[in-house]
């Protein structure tokens, strides 16, 4: 069950980040947030109606978590690769 909520999740956060990516592609990094809220109620929903998961709290509570997580991982690498690449730039 664990890893079908996170192959939905992957799944809707790919088509619409491709989305986002296509029509917005100079869209604010302030707005990331609310992109991930979407993709957890879009994923909450796929798996409450597909029987994943037959409550619906919990199903959203899992999904929003995995989503703010995604996007956090995502936001410290970004901000680790920036501080060496302005490391590396200063030493030279």
């Amino acid at each position: 069950m664990q890893i079908s909520y996170v192959l939905i999740v992957a799944i809707v956060t790919y088509l619409l980040g491709s989305f986002t990516k296509l029509k917005w592609s100079t869209l604010p990094h302030k707005y990331i947030p609310i992109q991930n809220a979407i993709i957890a109620v879009i994923s909450t929903f796929i798996c409450f109606f597909s029987k994943i998961e037959p409550n619906f709290i919990q199903a959203f509570i899992l999904c929003f978590t995995a989503t703010m997580g995604a996007g956090g991982i995502h936001d410290l690498l970004s901000t680790l690769t920036q501080e060496n690449t302005k490391f590396e730039n200063n030493s030279q």
